[in-house]
């Protein structure tokens, strides 16, 4: 029985945890009713509450909580806990749920630290991933190595270049439990991605893997380019130094500012901002994100040319 059986799950897809907000319980009810497992991602134990009881509302079927690591709190995992299964990303893994948890893992090190704390299953990120991104290693290989550093059997998923049928048929043969689609469903009709936001992604060819997008959580994000990325990123895609060096030295306090706050900063963000925030353009956030703040999007963006209900997704992708 593979780790989304045991959940309930029909269906060897999931819809990737999109932060922030881009992902919530409208996306991850659709996902899951389908046969899929829908993932809601805000933040804040009175948001995780809110979104998972309106997704109980549409839906009957298992549906998945996203934390960050660097910010989650003691109350968001006690709220998370009311999800089918709990998905953690971006440090150290510890179980802090009862039930189901997966952590995501950028390496084979982070697999087996995530394996030794009892973690139920791992989601194998690539590097050809949108988003947040924690390795280096295409998704495909990474697995590899990931299946023979860990007891036999032990429960995987693939994240990273999920956008078709075929990508999906491909992680299953390689030995995984399913694939994990981010960026096909970030342009779904249920997500909460800034129109123009999709507007953006649809017409992209390319993306771009950079730390420009850091103040407060210092890290590598794959995107499409910008206002920003195209001020900034000149023949180093990492971004400036000082700008890296700014985003580490904020992050410490910029984890515990006030959401109003960190909203009114990232209202004031421009282009040429030193630092920039990793903040996703919402449909009900600030409009100027769109130029000025991270549009996170896989290499599959090149591959999707229509916004697309839900469930007309998973249908697509289920082999």
């Amino acid at each position: 029985m593979t780790i989304l059986e045991r959940l309930g799950v029909t269906t060897p897809v999931v819809q990737a945890g999109m932060g922030g907000g881009l992902s919530r319980h409208e996306l991850a009810a659709a996902v899951s009713e389908t046969g899929g497992l829908g993932t809601i991602a805000v933040n804040g134990a009175a948001a995780i509450e809110g979104q998972l009881a309106a997704a109980r509302r549409l839906t009957g079927r298992p549906v998945a909580v996203n934390l960050l690591l660097p910010f989650a709190r003691r109350s968001w995992f006690e709220a998370a806990a009311g999800a089918d299964a709990v998905v953690t990303f971006w440090g150290s893994p510890r179980r802090r749920v009862p039930g189901v948890w997966i952590h995501q893992c950028g390496s084979v090190a982070e697999a087996r630290a995530a394996h030794a704390a009892g973690a139920d299953a791992v989601i194998v990120q690539g590097v050809e991933a949108g988003g947040h991104v924690r390795g280096d290693t295409p998704a495909l290989e990474l697995h590899e190595r990931v299946r023979a550093a860990l007891p036999p059997g032990y429960p995987t998923l693939i994240a990273g270049g999920i956008a078709e049928r075929g990508d999906v048929r491909l992680a299953l043969e390689a030995g995984a439990d399913g694939a994990v689609a981010g960026t096909r469903f970030l342009l779904s009709d249920e997500s909460r991605a800034h129109p123009l936001y999709k507007q953006r992604a649809l017409a992209a060819t390319e993306t771009v893997l950079t730390e420009l997008f850091g103040s407060g959580w210092p890290g590598t994000h794959r995107v499409v380019p910008n206002a920003a990325t195209r001020h900034w990123l000149g023949n180093d895609p990492r971004g400036p130094r000082l700008s890296r060096a700014l985003n580490r030295l904020s992050a410490p306090a910029a984890r515990f500012l006030p959401a109003a706050t960190q909203l009114r900063l990232a209202r004031a963000q421009r282009p040429h901002s030193r630092l920039l925030t990793p903040i996703g353009a919402t449909d009900d956030g600030p409009e100027n994100l769109i130029d000025a703040g991270p549009l996170y999007a896989g290499q599959t963006v090149a591959r999707i040319d229509e916004v697309r209900p839900a469930a007309a997704i998973v249908a697509a992708l289920t082999p």
